[in-house]
């Protein structure tokens, strides 16, 4: 299925119909638009493989058990039915609840079963976290990764199914780039993804790293570091100058865009930005011939301007 056609990135309301807390864990099978609502028990439910969240804080979800205890599960899991005929289900969205569930020592839970192939089960759990709460951004990029070895999605097709843009994608998944002694301060909240973008070219990322968490750099700062590091030399303060005399410092994230353009169309890309919002993209052409290719580009195959090369 085409998950251009699902609209995936419009949200879960459409799943959950927004009337969780009407639904009764004493009334088991409701149908509503060929979705089954149901009541099973804590023992029937698996975690799904597809789940793109690794890490859950303990104290996270002592906090969601202690309202469960009070006010039960109010939200229903999102299962569907393990195809071996054992009658257990597998959790595709609400793992969270479920653990917590366990720790208020409730039998029972309240669930919407599914019917969806690996890959919309995967695209689901993978939206309800983004949307619902806070992903570990090495899982988010994780997930991205795998949506796109697995089930062969591109950059694009993810961006527009899951509401995201192209270089939100792009530069979340240069995260995994990085060595995994960084990938785990991101993941325990030592570095936000910004410290981790500056330091995904650097050849000493994990030293670097540590060094930014002791003494508590801003991204800024980590950008000046890794650069040091690099050989490159950093863009000076130009304070009491007017803006347009200031030097333009390009963060980690425009220089990367740069470089692929640059691979995609086989020519210098450069990306001028200072506020982050608009801007302008130069190209360096060597000859005509690339100038013509350019343009028949930017014209695409029907019509356009008359070519410039004989």
């Amino acid at each position: 299925m085409d998950p251009k056609s699902r609209g995936l990135g419009r949200g879960l309301n459409a799943l959950f119909e927004d009337d969780e807390e009407s639904f009764l864990q004493s009334d088991p099978e409701v149908e509503i638009q060929g979705r089954k609502r149901d009541v099973v028990g804590v023992d029937q439910l698996k975690a799904g493989p597809g789940q793109p969240r690794t890490v859950f804080d303990d104290a996270a979800l002592t906090e969601l058990a202690s309202s469960i205890r009070q006010r039960g599960v109010l939200q229903p899991l999102l299962v569907r039915e393990d195809q071996d005929g054992s009658g257990i289900y597998e959790i595709i969205a609400g793992e969270r609840r479920w653990r917590a569930a366990q720790k208020a020592q409730l039998h029972e839970v309240p669930v919407i079963v599914l019917t969806l192939t690996d890959m919309e089960a995967f695209e689901v759990a993978l939206i309800e976290n983004l949307q619902r709460e806070d992903l570990d951004p090495i899982d988010e990029a994780a997930g991205y990764q795998r949506l796109m070895n697995q089930y062969e999605y591109t950059q694009e097709k993810l961006a527009e199914s899951l509401g995201k843009s192209r270089s939100h994608i792009a530069n979340m998944i240069r995260l995994l780039q990085l060595p995994e002694p960084v990938q785990k301060l991101v993941s325990e909240g030592k570095l936000s993804s910004g410290h981790a973008r500056a330091l995904v070219t650097a050849k000493n990322a994990e030293t670097l790293a540590k060094e930014v968490v002791a003494k508590g750099l801003s991204v800024r700062e980590t950008e000046k570091l890794a650069a040091e590091a690099a050989g490159r030399k950093a863009a000076p303060s130009a304070k009491g100058k007017k803006a347009d005399e200031e030097p333009y410092h390009k963060d980690v994230d425009t220089l990367a865009l740069e470089q692929e353009l640059s691979n995609v169309i086989g020519m210098r890309v450069s990306i001028d930005s200072r506020d982050g919002k608009a801007g302008k993209v130069s190209i360096n052409f060597k000859s005509l011939d690339q100038l013509d290719d350019i343009i028949q580009r930017l014209a695409g195959s029907n019509g356009g301007p008359a070519r410039l090369s004989q």
